[in-house]
């Protein structure tokens, strides 16, 4: 279940700030948005759409609440992208420049915080690395959604946003990339993958498993599911320079550790996991409920 801070109806409880209620599990009965979701389903994992409705819900009902998106959105990747401007600055300080680069993409803020500054270098002809996002198999927006205006959060109450989608109404299965469960992607990674600029792939977690404890054994870092994702991708692509004799340089992003992954870990070494891949019958109806645009000239 998706984790935010809910803040309880003046009828619960004063209406202050040191009354915030920490940690409450998304979706929870406290908002419409999310007893309209337990309603439907009351074993619902959750996902990030459905908690931003609660928040977004919350914050609407108190005058003096605002609620700022931390993720998908233009300012969160400008935000996210001096993680790419290091890298840029410690590649020069090694005289090198990378080949590829690979980055684990839920919603698009640490792929694009990792990618956008390496590619105004591409833009502008100083170097041409390969751009890969790595999404899960279970929820692929870039490589299954469609290019369309949508909400970013399940109850329809965030503006409309350009960007792949597989649909708000859209409920994740509980993969244990948790970071990675989004129904949407960043609309700024949306127009540049529909320009040709990156591309992407999708990967189950059986497979991201496997690469994040190769990672462990080999460089003492246990990491989490979601960079996994990335770490699955720039393993393959090792190995296939392994074979061909191929010299690149590749670069990921591990964008956190797994110290309170390991009963996933657990799970997936005793042959307990379970992938999810996206079947055509959910991608159908998951989309049916897009909502529909005027076209504008």
């Amino acid at each position: 279940m998706t984790a935010t801070k809910i803040l309880l109806d003046e009828s619960e409880m004063p209406r202050r700030w040191y009354n915030l209620v920490p940690d409450v599990p998304s979706p929870s009965d406290l908002t419409a948005a999310g007893r309209a979701v337990l309603e439907k389903d009351p074993d619902s994992p959750g996902s990030l759409g459905i908690a931003i409705s609660e928040a977004v819900e919350v914050a609407a009902q108190h005058p003096d609440t605002n609620y700022a998106l931390g993720s998908v959105l233009d300012h969160v990747l400008l935000h996210q992208t001096i993680i790419g401007e290091e890298a840029l600055l410690q590649l020069a300080k090694a005289g090198d420049t990378p080949d590829l680069i690979v980055g684990c993409t839920g919603g698009g803020s640490n792929f694009g915080g990792l990618a956008f500054p390496f590619l105004g270098e591409k833009l502008a002809g100083t170097m041409s690395p390969i751009i890969r996002a790595v999404e899960p198999a279970a929820f692929p927006s870039l490589t299954k959604g469609t290019y369309a205006y949508d909400f970013g959060d399940t109850a329809g109450m965030t503006p409309l946003m350009k960007m792949h989608t597989l649909g708000h109404d859209f409920i994740p299965d509980p993969i244990h990339a948790g970071g990675l469960r989004y129904h949407g992607m960043s609309p700024l990674i949306s127009h540049v993958y529909e320009l040709g600029l990156i591309e992407a792939v999708a990967k189950t977690q059986k497979e991201c498993f496997e690469a994040g404890i190769r990672f462990a054994r080999s460089e003492g870092i246990v990491p989490a599911p979601e960079p996994t994702h990335a770490l699955a991708a720039c393993v393959e692509e090792a190995l296939r320079c392994k074979e061909t004799g191929e010299e690149k340089v590749i670069l990921t992003a591990l964008c956190g550790h797994g110290h309170l992954d390991l009963p996933a870990y657990s799970r997936y070494l005793a042959g307990e996991m379970v992938d999810h891949e996206l079947s055509g019958p959910a991608l159908e109806a998951a989309l049916a409920g897009l909502p529909e645009v005027p076209a504008t000239r």
